[in-house]
């Protein structure tokens, strides 16, 4: 190919700015699909975060009901030895 003539120049040219344009696009498409695979890993690690958060959630409440159930069991039997000192005096 003679690049030194006017149809051998824009030839040449227009395969440039086709290289251009091609890898251009690849490029394009391939920092979206990492940014696509990106976003899903945080949306994975969000969904995560949420379910150990429902857990920890569920297992707080757990220990706060035993803890209260304990707490009334305790208030009974303290109600329980101050009547038998009571009863004692």
């Amino acid at each position: 190919m003679d690049f030194t003539t006017w149809p051998g120049a824009i030839l040449g040219l227009g395969v440039l700015i086709m290289a251009t344009f091609l890898i251009g696009g690849a490029m394009a498409g391939f920092l979206d699909m990492r940014k696509t695979k990106l976003e899903a890993a945080q949306r994975d690690d969000l969904r995560q975060l949420v379910h150990r958060y429902e857990q920890l959630a569920e297992n707080t409440l757990d220990v706060q009901q035993r803890t209260a159930a304990d707490l009334a069991e305790l208030r009974t039997r303290a109600t329980s030895i101050e009547q038998i000192l009571r009863t004692v005096e």
